[in-house]
């Protein structure tokens, strides 16, 4: 009988041996190793070496004897599980299998040329890491072991493990034997991450299932903070399929957490649970992102080496050693969780009204939850939650899964999207908003919310049961359509989370969402601070942390937007609309007081075209074409269309397109296309000059109407003329169709009329528009009355 099996003597087919932990990084050495994927050496304890235990001290009569009748919700469960775990504790490794141990102890630090090697030491389940299962770190790990005796007692406590209350609920729910499973410990040579960083990296968006992108947390020191949620990490998202291309960076986001604590070894360790300790991490460290634009690049490429070899989006864990710099692999598993769900549906929720957010964090799990919270402060209080609540907690660990079950929604201070109260809520279905800081201090017991986690990234605690409605799509037997339907999107969080709509592309990607709710402060107060007022100076400089110049935060933090909307679609096309504020929209931003006049008619003011190339504005158009360049040439993204709005002559688009080509976007270079706004009447009368111009017409119907009727659609006393069906405004639609069309341009609507008003829909089709783009929720309808039309 084999007591131990070297690491690189172990494949995929070894997990009845030793689990699925083991034998994957078993499978790694031996096949990934030359396509430059690192994995610590180590060894591996044998599931025969589990069953020689138990046998050995009479632990599997015992243990069925505890565990008989059990009911995993009732209050016997702590009491049983202490039991079991303290038969392990008095048992006694059989004296082979101790000499197994401490021999490969011995051979391993020969092998790091030490006499006594730091080892992590992990349990792995012979049912656990399995494309249909998650554990979810239901048995226990140890850091930085040393020495024999050390690792002795590291090998019983992982046995023991196997019965930990957690473990023991969530095999009585998936149904597995609890003696039919069998545990191996992998002892691995410690990566020092105490000194460096660690984290956890998925290969699908774990969210909302979009294949084609990898989501990477991390935070210094060991991992494990990551894993536990003991930590808000760093995020960062690589779009996969352009990591093959060197030449490009295709780092869609860059999320600086708050990474409140730094895991490392403990300066006096007096047993295998006190070997590492948390310290507070410097507020410089925590200000700045842990790993760098070729690091981050590094994991994505093994990312997708390792998923392409299993053939299946992976869960890894990495860690970068402190000492060396060198990047690890040290543990890869499947991910259970979207890459199971079924495509043939699309769940979707909607808040109905709106309230006062009393917290927001990150938001898990698309959906709207409400009811009465519960604060737990400690697994010891878990017994007295009630079933139904939203529990509001400081992190959960696997000892929460019980109540976590029962949750209407779960709410917690610390943590990430790869934290185990994230990665529990996911395979549970129920939503969840982790790092909200102070939920728990925030949050009352028995008072009334609303969890939302369907307004993009970030996630909002309610005040009270707000009315909110699910409707199911159905995803199937959808109808093909000569004319492309596409979608409106601002909020490049929306974009992911509408990715499986077969919408043909992005219509009009606005950019206002981005500098009104990401980059916050007005162009011109970035680029002189000098020029505001103390406040907003300060909230300049706080949002600014981090980067080189407030210039290349507004440049990121557009450019890595409109990056994660364009792979949403690619390689169909997103036409990204060129900022349109009107000046009391603009002034409304962080220091854009200074900047902006007080116009009594914003709606026909300096907007649109009219400020590109103003003198008093034209430095800060050149970030916006910094990034739209960023976008398409660094990071890839030519399937981005840049659009101008409200142009009113021929001559102001000459201004326009030199403008941007002094900024770097060129209409023709590098493929760029670029189409112009239709909504002002001059656009239509003037349709053979701006065709000449550009290359394509977007239809922006709700300004075209008021400008053609001569409405202020906000007017209530003039609603009922408000109407985009007017002869007045479909005669405008049909000039422009048939101007465009004959010098070969294209022609598209963005609005809602299409969906709201059937008989539009249907005349757009009959003048052979080339596209409609509407809300997300709009595509599915519109696409059957399009295909009716077409008939």
């Amino acid at each position: 009988m084999d007591h131990v099996r070297w690491l690189e003597t172990l494949s995929s087919g070894d997990v009845d041996a030793v689990g699925g932990k083991n034998s994957s990084l078993g499978e790694m050495i031996q096949n990934l190793e030359s396509a430059g994927v690192r994995v610590p050496g180590g060894f591996a304890t044998t599931a025969d070496a589990y069953r020689a235990f138990l046998s050995a001290n009479g632990l599997d009569d015992r243990v069925r004897e505890l565990l008989d009748g059990l009911d995993p919700d009732g209050d016997k469960l702590a009491e049983v599980g202490a039991a079991i775990r303290e038969e392990f504790t008095k048992a006694e490794f059989p004296e082979d299998t101790a000499e197994a141990i401490r021999e490969a102890y011995a051979e391993l630090s020969r092998r790091y040329d030490t006499e006594n090697v730091d080892v992590a030491v992990r349990s792995s389940a012979t049912a656990e890491d399995l494309p249909d299962a998650s554990f979810a770190g239901q048995q226990d790990t140890y850091l930085n072991i040393t020495g024999a005796d050390d690792l002795m007692r590291a090998c019983k406590d992982c046995f023991a493990s196997v019965f930990t209350d957690r473990a023991i609920a969530y095999r009585t729910e998936q149904g597995y034997d609890h003696l039919d499973l069998a545990l191996s410990v992998g002892v691995q040579k410690m990566v020092r991450s105490d000194q460096g960083s660690a984290g956890v990296m998925f290969t699908i968006d774990s969210d909302t299932g979009f294949p084609d992108t990898i989501v990477i947390n991390a935070a210094w020191g060991l991992g494990e903070n990551v894993v536990g949620g003991e930590v808000t990490p760093d995020q960062y998202t690589v779009y996969k399929p352009f990591l093959e291309n060197e030449k490009l960076v295709p780092i869609v986001e860059k999320t600086v957490g708050a990474k409140e604590k730094t895991l490392q070894y403990a300066a006096d360790p007096e047993q295998a649970g006190d070997t590492t300790e948390n310290v507070e991490t410097p507020a410089e460290q925590r200000s700045r992102f842990v790993l760098s634009d070729d690091e981050i690049l590094e994991l994505a490429r093994w990312g997708t080496t390792i998923e392409q070899h299993y053939d299946r989006p992976m869960d890894i864990e990495w860690a970068r050693d402190g000492r060396t710099g060198e990047m690890f692999v040290v543990q890869a598993r499947p991910e259970t969780v979207q890459s199971n769900a079924g495509a043939g549906t699309l769940q979707t929720y909607r808040l109905d009204e709106s309230g006062t957010v009393l917290v927001s964090g990150l938001a898990i799990g698309q959906a709207v939850a409400s009811g009465a919270v519960q604060r737990i402060a400690s697994a010891d209080d878990i017994d007295t939650f009630e079933e139904g609540r939203v529990l509001v907690t400081e992190m959960t660990d696997p000892d929460w899964v019980p109540i976590m079950r029962k949750a209407a929604a779960i709410v917690t201070d610390r943590g990430g999207r790869t934290s185990h109260a994230a990665i529990v809520s996911r395979e549970l279905g129920v939503p969840a908003i982790v790092g909200t800081q102070d939920a728990t201090a925030t949050l009352s017991d028995d008072q009334e919310v609303t969890i939302s986690c369907v307004e993009g990234d970030q996630g909002q605690v309610y005040e009270g049961l707000l009315s909110y409605t699910v409707e199911d799509l159905s995803l199937d037997d959808v109808p093909e359509t000569r004319t492309r339907v596409m979608m409106n999107i601002g909020n490049p969080a929306a974009a992911m989370q509408w990715w499986r709509l077969p919408a043909r592309g992005i219509g009009l990607a606005r950019v206002e969402y981005l500098v009104n709710n990401v980059i916050q402060a007005h162009p011109l107060a970035l680029l002189h601070p000098d020029r505001v007022d103390d406040e907003a100076r300060a909230r300049i400089e706080e949002l600014t942390t981090g980067y080189d110049s407030n210039e290349e935060y507004f440049v990121e933090q557009m450019a890595r937007g409109i990056g994660v909307i364009a792979a949403s679609q690619y390689p169909e096309p997103v036409v990204v609309r060129l900022s349109d504020f009107k000046t009391n929209e603009y002034a409304g931003l962080i220091g854009g007081t200074a900047f902006e006049p007080d116009e009594e008619n914003p709606m026909l003011g300096w907007r649109g075209a009219s400020r590109y190339y103003s003198d008093d504005y034209k430095e800060a158009f050149a970030l916006e074409c910094r990034a739209l360049h960023r976008v398409r040439v660094e990071m890839g993204f030519t399937n981005v269309i840049v659009m101008v709005p409200f142009c009113r002559t021929p001559e102001e688009a000459d201004r326009v397109l030199e403008t941007m080509a002094e900024f770097g976007l060129e209409r023709g270079r590098d493929e760029l296309q670029v189409y112009v706004m239709a909504e002002i009447p001059s656009n239509v009368l003037q349709a053979d000059e701006f065709a000449e111009r550009f290359d394509g017409f977007s239809i922006g119907s709700n300004d075209l109407t008021q400008l053609t009727l001569g409405i202020g659609r906000d007017d209530d006393r003039l609603t009922h003329l408000f109407d985009e069906r007017s002869p007045a405004v479909k005669k405008m639609i049909s000039m422009l169709i048939e101007t465009a069309h004959a010098r070969g341009k294209y022609v598209g609507i963005c609005g809602q009329g299409p969906s709201d008003h059937p008989e539009l829909a249907e005349f757009l089709v009959e003048q052979g528009i080339d596209s409609m783009s509407l809300n997300p929720d709009s595509v599915l309808t519109v696409i059957e009355k399009v295909a009716e039309a077409e008939k």
